[in-house]
């Protein structure tokens, strides 16, 4: 009775150790292949469950989703054979299964390594054949677009590797170029700054002659105004007085005379000495014109 027991769970232990090495899962972000005693039984297994005989065939699993590889700064010369340090990176997904497996055992690290070299390699051609404005700014989208495309079509063919894009990350200048530039880009700009400082001091010096000239001319206008005003005003006095020594002309010289003793005693400090006989005193005594 023991004994048959004893079969019994040994029987349930290799059938479930049976069924477990029967039984696989793929999932939606994984690709696989079945090897059937290290040959290709399935290149290329769908998502789900499936089956597969135990212990002479075997599932080999890979990431599906992209990947992306970061290549360090490395250092390019242009057409002019101007240094610059690029930093890039690329991303990419399993195409052929098949293919990836033969060429790197199915190791993701070798196919990103050879990826890497590949895009270093041809960021080296395609930079030495451009000058550095298109490599910075220029036609940059438009060489790495192209770069994409064939390592995509390379790749393919010789890992099953799609390179999904490929792009840079950062160019720099390298040290000792970039004080050089700096020192040519600090000199450019002074001699604009000189440029734009000398044309202000010439736009305001002109303005300034403009100004003294406008003074100049207000000024002579305004006096030649104030004296024509001026000539005017004698006019109309020498008018009045004329006429106010046509009505009473004895009065009119009296007035004078007032005046003129009036203008003599311009300081207090005056002495004036008159004849007690004069008209002035005769004047104040009587209250009449002399």
């Amino acid at each position: 009775m023991k004994l048959k027991t004893l079969l019994i769970v040994v029987g349930a232990l290799v059938g479930v150790l049976l069924l477990s090495n029967s039984v696989y899962v793929v999932k939606e972000i994984e690709r696989a292949v079945k090897l059937r005693f290290g040959e290709f039984a399935n290149a290329d297994i769908a998502p789900g469950i499936h089956f597969k005989i135990p212990f002479a065939e075997q599932v080999r699993k890979f990431d599906a989703r992209v990947l992306t590889v970061e290549a360090p700064a490395r250092r390019y010369l242009t057409i002019e054979q101007k240094p610059l340090e690029v930093d890039s990176f690329a991303k990419w997904r399993i195409g052929d299964v098949a293919s990836f497996y033969r060429s790197t055992s199915g190791d993701e690290a070798i196919g990103s390594n050879r990826l890497l070299e590949r895009v270093n390699e041809g960021l080296r051609n395609e930079i030495s054949r451009r000058p550095q404005y298109d490599v910075v700014s220029g036609e940059r989208d438009e060489f790495m677009d192209d770069l994409r495309a064939l390592l995509n079509e390379e790749m393919m063919d010789e890992m099953g590797i799609e390179v999904i894009d490929v792009r840079v990350k950062q160019i720099d200048l390298p040290t000792e170029v970039e004080d050089a530039v700096h020192q040519r880009m600090n000199s450019a700009r002074e001699i604009e700054a000189n440029q734009y400082r000398a044309d202000g001091e010439e736009l305001a010096i002109a303005r300034k002659a403009d100004a003294d000239k406008q003074v100049t001319v207000l000024t002579a206008e305004a006096y030649r105004d104030a004296e024509e005003i001026r000539g005017d005003g004698d006019a109309q006095a020498t008018k009045i007085y004329a006429d106010a020594f046509d009505q009473d002309r004895e009065f009119y010289a009296f007035t004078r005379r007032m005046t003129a003793f009036a203008a003599s005693f311009s300081d207090k400090g005056d002495t004036l000495i008159l004849d007690p006989e004069s008209d002035f005193f005769r004047y104040l005594q009587s209250g009449e014109l002399p």
